[in-house]
């Protein structure tokens, strides 16, 4: 994609200080695959002057380069005929409320059915867009040149806005003109620094001529004379928004869509936290989350322990990491393996949150005998793993990282001793929470292979 023009406008000026007139170009037949469009506009407007952009709508082209496609007259039929052709033209849907469509095409451009339309045309007859607008901007351009005649050429569409109801024309191709006027680093008259100030010259330029084009009068070409253009090789593709910059990429329902698809995805370990705190909000709106988690019984046996006190922290992680080394002493580890697997435990110092799951045995049925008991006390764990998962999602979608440790298992009578907690609370791990040090992006998911088994 080209830089836009940066030009300085008080040493390059192309407005129209003399005034701006729009010319309508009438007289104009129909146009056929066969149709020399520079020698019709020539014939119909022989008072063309060079610095004139000449406005030309899309469909001249459609008819002129094969865009125009035989279609059924009955309605029905026609209808799901125009259905087909959008999808074929469509490479992104944007959006879809209804029997309305937004789509992107094989350019770039977002509108409304791919562009694929069916007025100002044959009843068996619908016109898709010119497969490059530029090219054709630019061949007309070249065929005027050829008669001595220098004019730019700008190629419009009509099309709704973000935010705006109503349509409008814009540019779809262009020719011969700057599509884009920068103003950035410029200061006004009141020494204000403009920023972000990059005018669409050509949309400007294209909305302004459909005022005397209209859609009902059959004038398709308009000419608008006093702008004195500025060519700088830039094109209308240059006005189409690259994806990764565009903020409103998708529309409601099926930005909101993605998201439910990919909440899950956003959950992944994150071992390196940024030096920020995460609101109490936004940590008591991921609790909220978590305790959707179904339980058995309609019971709430999760408990989340969120330790903010940075000294209590501190003496448990301490007692843990004591426990810890006896085990593997009594493990024969050597020294050096000891304090590698204990280091592991840092993560539960650093993060800027750390959050304990436990599970309350709150609710459990008592069985006569032991493997019931068992079953019961299972249930009742892989509750609260669905909770534990559950405040991971509700962390990441949030855009807070975290990483699920299971050292409290190993531990669970240090914790319920340095807590002061019941002793039928077990510890389901630890949680390190915090904004992620980099964005982590999204995980891949998993393959299935040999672990999802068919019975």
């Amino acid at each position: 994609m080209s830089e836009p023009s940066t030009h300085d406008p008080s040493t390059h000026d192309h407005r129209a200080l003399d005034g701006l007139r729009i010319l309508p170009v009438t007289g104009l037949g129909e146009f056929e695959p066969d149709s020399d469009v520079a020698a019709a506009i020539t014939t119909a407007a022989p008072w063309l002057v060079d610095g004139d952009v000449l406005v030309v709508t899309s469909k001249i082209f459609s008819k002129t380069e094969g865009r125009m496609v035989d279609a059924p007259t009955d309605p029905d039929e026609r209808d799901a005929f125009r259905r087909r052709l959008i999808d074929d033209e469509t490479v992104r849907v944007v959006a879809k409320r209804n029997r309305t469509l937004i789509t992107a095409n094989r350019n770039g451009l977002v509108q409304a059915a791919a562009g694929v339309d069916g007025s100002n045309v044959r009843t068996d007859q619908i016109a898709l867009l010119p497969v490059d607008p530029d090219a054709s901007a630019a061949r007309l351009r070249a065929a005027l040149a050829a008669r001595g005649l220098d004019v730019a050429v700008i190629v419009t569409d009509t099309m709704g806005r973000a935010w705006r109801t109503g349509q409008t024309d814009v540019a779809i191709g262009a020719a011969g003109v700057a599509v884009s006027h920068a103003y950035d680093g410029v200061d006004d008259a009141y020494g204000n620094t403009l920023i972000v100030t990059d005018i669409a010259v050509a949309d400007e330029i294209a909305a302004a001529a459909d005022l005397v084009k209209g859609k009902l009068d059959g004038v398709p070409v308009a000419v608008v004379r006093g702008w004195r253009p500025v060519d700088d090789g830039s094109s209308a593709r240059d006005l189409v928004r690259d994806l990764d910059d565009d903020m409103f990429r998708l529309g409601v329902e099926e930005a909101i869509g993605q998201g439910r698809r990919e909440a899950i995805l956003t959950r992944r370990s994150v071992r390196a936290f940024a030096d920020e705190t995460v609101p109490e909000d936004v940590m008591n709106a991921a609790f909220g989350d978590a305790l959707t988690a179904p339980a058995p019984h309609h019971t709430h046996p999760i408990r989340f322990l969120w330790l903010r006190d940075a000294q209590r922290r501190r003496a448990l992680l301490d007692a843990m990491g004591d426990a810890w080394r006896t085990d593997l002493d009594r493990d024969e580890k050597s020294d050096e393996s000891i304090a590698k697997r204990v280091a592991r435990g840092q993560i539960l110092y650093d993060a800027p949150e750390l959050v304990i799951p436990v599970m309350t045995g709150e609710g459990m049925h008592t069985y006569s005998d032991a493997r019931r008991n068992a079953c019961e006390t299972t249930m009742f764990t892989v509750a609260g793993g669905a909770a534990v998962s559950g405040l991971l999602v509700g962390l990441s979608v949030r855009g807070v990282g975290s990483c699920w440790v299971g050292s409290t298992i190993f531990a669970a009578s240090t914790v319920r001793d340095v807590l002061d907690l019941p002793e039928q609370w077990q510890p389901l791990g630890a949680v390190a929470i915090g904004y992620p040090a980099a964005e982590p992006g999204l995980r891949a998911p998993a393959a299935t292979d040999g672990l999802v088994i068919e019975l």
